[in-house]
């Protein structure tokens, strides 16, 4: 920033886009010194000034000597010392502004951290506009002198002051400007760097996020591969599953041939009948088996199991003698017995003679004379027996309080 003195000191700016920080502050501290000297030429500026006025000052002693001689010269030597007292104090009212446009220039470096281009700009027309006023200040001194020899040359050297103080004037407007685009710059470049800051963040954030969607990505393929070599895993076991099924099935179809109406020759895929197959008749509703030579019904042991003559025909109870009964039996257990030839039944304490009831239909009514196990008449009941009759020993007969057992 330069500072106008009135002597025409012009200021001009150039705005930089953007800065390197650490440039900037220090050519910053190159615009301070830059102003500093500026100062000093402006003050220097002044001083001669003050000389010039001086000048100014005799060489209006000098045309008011020559006033007699010269009537004309007289008045225009006057009208020229009255415009060199006007320029005088002019130039003292231009120092006042340049000291305070100096302050301003100061609050202004400081808020101009990057201003960089400005400030050489600046000080480089600081010194242009400081030749220019130690030779308008040359200039004016030689017009003051002219002024003592001729009235019409002081007049134009008080013109040449009102120049100097109207470009002082400009000056003054030029150094505002250049205070104003200085602090608009710094707060373009703080703005600036915040943007780069906010950018720089913004960017690290992406990067991370790129990283992370990386590193997820690496993942999920080696998810994805993983996942592949088990469902070709799945794949191949279910095909040997799928494979063991229909050997199953078709080893159980070859086995159970399903329903059929009569009794087939062949299995269900055509081969030779094996020992052990199946079928179930829908004409009888049977099942039948193939004994490997034949078919026959499907039957349980009859060692084990109480059959039937048919559907309207008789049980056949398992029968033995009275020593191979069941060894621990349950009540209502029955057999028929072949030692005392008649069916028995087990009715939780003894085995028993099924009998017929009070009526028989043949002549004689016949029973066993030993009594080889214990015996109780039933409470209510009485007993009647043909003797003589033998109780075996450890065997008893128990007689309840009001029943009899007669034996005849």
């Amino acid at each position: 920033m330069a500072i106008d003195r009135g002597y025409g000191i012009a200021t001009s700016s150039v705005l930089a886009d953007s800065y390197d920080l650490d440039a900037l502050i220090a050519d910053t501290e190159a615009a301070k010194v830059a102003a500093q000297t500026a100062q000093t030429n402006a003050e220097t500026a002044e001083t001669n000034a003050e000389t010039a006025e001086t000048n100014s000052a005799a060489s209006a002693t000098a045309a008011a000597a020559s006033a007699a001689s010269i009537t004309g010269a007289e008045a225009n030597s006057a009208a020229s010392a009255t415009a060199a007292a006007n320029s005088a104090t002019a130039a003292a009212t231009s120092a006042t502004s340049a000291q305070t446009a100096q302050t301003a220039a100061e609050t202004a470096e400081t808020n101009a951290e990057t201003a960089e281009t400005n400030a050489e700009t600046a000080e480089t027309n600081a010194t242009t506009q400081a030749t220019n006023a130690a030779s308008s200040a040359t200039a004016a001194s030689n017009s003051a002198s002219s002024a003592s020899s001729s009235a019409s040359t002081a007049t134009s050297q008080a013109s040449a002051a009102s120049s100097s103080a109207s470009a002082a004037s400009t000056s003054e407007t030029n150094a505002s400007s250049s205070a104003s685009a200085a602090a608009t710059s710094a707060a373009s470049a703080a703005g600036s760097a915040t943007t780069a800051t906010n950018e720089a963040s913004t960017a690290t954030t992406k990067a991370s996020e790129a990283s992370t969607s990386a590193t997820n990505a690496a993942s999920s393929a080696t998810t994805a591969t993983t996942q592949a070599s088990s469902a070709s895993t799945s794949a191949t076991s279910a095909a040997a599953s799928a494979a063991a099924a229909a050997a199953s099935a078709d080893a159980f179809d070859d086995t159970y041939l399903g329903g059929k109406a009569s009794d087939p020759s062949v299995d269900n895929d055509g081969d030779a009948l094996t020992e052990g197959d199946m079928y179930f008749n829908t004409t009888s509703d049977r099942m039948k088996v193939y004994t490997g030579s034949a078919w026959t019904e499907v039957s349980v042991d009859p060692s084990t199991v109480v059959t039937k003559t048919s559907a309207t025909g008789s049980g056949a109870l398992p029968a033995g003698t009275t020593a191979q009964r069941d060894g621990s039996p349950s009540a209502g257990y029955i057999r028929f017995n072949t030692t005392d030839t008649s069916a028995e039944i087990y009715d939780g304490s003894a085995w028993t003679a099924v009998g017929g009831g009070n009526t028989t239909d043949k002549g004689l009514y016949e029973h066993a004379h030993t009594i080889s196990a214990n015996y109780s008449i039933t409470s209510g009941n009485n007993a009647m027996t043909a003797g003589p009759i033998t109780i075996n020993s450890g065997v008893s007969v128990t007689v309840p309080t009001g029943s009899t057992w007669v034996i005849a």
